[in-house]
């Protein structure tokens, strides 16, 4: 297979994967030897990760990695606002594919917080995740087709507020083009503080996608713009 590498800006990191599965378990294993550097430099570590489904073969493959998991705090990029045992909640899908067996004993600080509206519901999301104990150690981003990143949606109303690098909320709602419309999001003063970044991206039209992003220096229009930049690693496969 031909390898593709596209430009990138000095620091950041190219990986490709022959398929899925490698990447999944490849990725597992990057994770977990930063979050074993972080447990001996700290004597903690703090995980954040992306929903959807295209991180579980590597929720699976992580969950099975040998570290101290008592010590290790998980939480999640973005999630949907419902609760955890809705089928499109990103808190389900780690209990389902992440939080089990040995990596059960790690601390999960979740988003989701029930409300009567969606802006409510991200201001008690901001107060608990006080509890993240900053910087994130490791994140692991992914991308949409539109150039998506967590809940960060071209177009939203608090998009401006969420990609501000020096913005106090570590969460905001955000509005997705597609249903379910309301999400909850970590803001990019938040994430872009990680200490190993990671983007993992799967086909050609993500590829594609990237490739626009990388040319184009609007935020705004391609939020995944915003970390783009060192010290990104991305990790595709076709």
């Amino acid at each position: 297979m031909a390898i593709f590498e596209p430009k990138l800006a000095e620091g950041m990191a190219w990986k490709t994967w022959n398929n899925a599965a490698e990447q999944a378990r490849g990725l597992a294993e990057t994770v977990a030897d930063a979050l074993r550097e972080a447990l001996i430099e700290r004597g903690r570590a703090l995980l954040v990760v992306s929903g959807g489904r295209s991180p579980v073969a590597f929720l699976e493959a992580l969950s099975g990695a040998v570290l101290d998991w008592s010590k290790v705090a998980v939480s999640l990029a973005d999630e949907r606002w419902v609760p955890e045992s809705h089928p499109d909640s990103n808190a389900g899908l780690l209990r389902r594919h992440l939080l089990k067996g040995a990596a059960a004993k790690a601390q999960f600080i979740g988003i989701y917080q029930p409300a009567a509206s969606l802006e409510e519901a991200a201001e008690k999301a901001d107060r608990y995740l006080h509890e993240l104990i900053l910087p994130i150690d490791v994140l692991v981003l992914g991308m949409g087709d539109d150039g998506h990143t967590a809940s960060l949606f071209p177009g939203s109303t608090n998009l401006v507020e969420a990609l501000d690098p020096a913005g106090t909320r570590r969460c905001l709602p955000m509005w997705a083009p597609t249903v379910p419309h309301q999400r909850l999001t970590l803001t990019r003063a938040v994430l872009q503080g990680a200490r190993v970044q990671i983007l993992a991206i799967q086909g050609e039209s993500k590829l594609a996608t990237l490739s626009q992003a990388l040319s184009d220096n609007d935020d705004q229009r391609m939020p995944i713009n915003a970390f783009l930049r060192s010290p990104l690693s991305i990790h595709w496969c076709p």
